[in-house]
C-alpha cells in the first residue's frame, strides 16, 4: 500500500472567525461500478466524486436500489471501483489485493452493523478483542487492556462478562461500536445502525456517535431514516448511482438533549396498560 499525500481541504473553525486546514480522510473521484450479470450490465454507481475531511460525521442517504450500499462497501474497502480512484486517509484503494484491502480495513475502519454482528455466548469483552487478533502489524500488544477501555468508553465497563443475550439492543450496539473503536480507526462507518432499535435506543446510540465525534472521530453513517439524519453535521444524498444533494444539516439536533427530555418524560406505557385503563 501506498501512502500518498492527503488533499487537504478548509474548514472552519468553531467560532467562525478563521480557517483551518483538516487532512482529508475520504476522496473519491469518478468512481464508478459496474456489475455484469450475464449479458447484462448494472451501474451501481455512475461518476461518484466525494471528499470527507478529519473531524466530520455524515449521513448517506438514499432508497433501496440508490446506491449507496455499494459506496459504502468501496468506502469500506470491501469492494473496489470499476472505474475512478478511491483514497482512504492518504492510501490509494483502488487496484490493492485482497490481502492488502484486509490489512487496510483492519487498520483505518471501524465497522458497526445493523445486526450488531457479535458471537453469541461470548463475552462483551472477547467480541471486542477480536478485531486485534487479526492486527498483523504488530502494533497492538496488550489486547485485552485495548478492549476493556474500549467497553469504558462507551459506558459498558460493567458489562465486561456479559453475553449478547444478557444485554440489551442498545448495549449490544455499544458493544458493536467498542468493537468498531478498539482499533483505533481512522474512520468509523455505521451501516444502519438504528435499523434493530426503537426510537429511545436510537436516540441514545446517536448521542453516542456525537460525542464520540466531539472527540474528534469522523463518522459515516449509512441510513434511511431522516430522523437519525438530523445527529449528522452533512447529509449526501444518493440517487441512481450518483449523489445527489450534499449539504450541512440545518438545525442540527443534540441526541444528548432528546434523550435528556425523553428520560424526563418516563417510559410509554404499553399498550397492554392503556387497555385495561379504559
Amino acid at each position: 500500500m501506498k501512502e500518498r499525500s492527503s488533499t487537504n481541504a478548509p474548514t472552519s473553525q468553531t467560532d467562525g472567525s478563521q480557517r483551518t486546514m483538516s487532512k482529508t480522510v475520504i476522496h473519491t473521484s469518478n468512481v464508478k461500478k459496474v456489475y455484469t450479470m450475464g449479458t447484462n450490465k448494472v451501474f451501481a454507481l455512475r461518476g461518484v466524486d466525494l471528499t470527507v475531511t478529519a473531524g466530520e460525521m455524515i449521513a448517506v442517504m438514499g432508497s433501496s436500489g440508490s446506491g449507496k450500499s455499494t459506496l459504502m462497501n468501496i468506502l469500506g474497502c470491501l469492494d473496489v471501483p470499476t472505474e475512478g480512484s478511491y483514497e482512504l486517509d492518504g492510501i490509494r484503494v483502488d487496484g490493492l489485493n485482497r490481502n492488502q484491502l484486509a490489512d487496510l480495513r483492519n487498520q483505518k475502519l471501524g465497522f458497526i452493523f445493523q445486526g450488531f454482528n457479535l458471537l453469541s455466548r461470548t463475552s462483551a469483552l472477547d467480541n471486542v478483542e477480536l478485531p486485534l487478533l487479526y492486527d498483523r502489524s504488530g502494533r497492538k500488544m496488550d489486547t485485552r487492556a485495548l478492549a476493556t477501555a474500549s467497553l469504558q468508553r462507551v459506558g459498558l465497563g460493567d458489562r465486561l462478562d456479559h453475553q449478547p443475550s444478557e444485554l440489551s439492543g442498545g448495549q449490544q450496539q455499544r458493544v458493536a461500536i467498542a468493537r468498531a473503536l478498539v482499533t483505533q480507526p481512522t474512520l468509523l462507518l455505521a451501516d444502519e445502525p438504528t435499523g434493530n432499535l426503537d426510537s429511545h435506543m436510537t436516540v441514545e446510540v446517536m448521542a453516542l456517535f456525537q460525542e464520540l465525534n466531539e472527540q474528534g472521530i469522523t463518522v459515516l453513517i449509512v441510513t434511511h431514516e431522516p430522523d437519525v439524519a438530523r445527529y449528522a453535521k452533512r447529509i449526501v444524498e444518493v440517487r441512481d448511482g450518483r449523489i445527489l444533494r450534499d449539504h450541512p444539516v440545518a438545525d442540527r439536533r443534540r441526541a444528548a438533549d432528546d434523550l435528556a427530555t425523553l428520560n424526563a418524560a418516563g417510559p410509554e406505557p404499553d399498550a397492554a396498560a392503556i387497555e385495561e385503563a379504559a
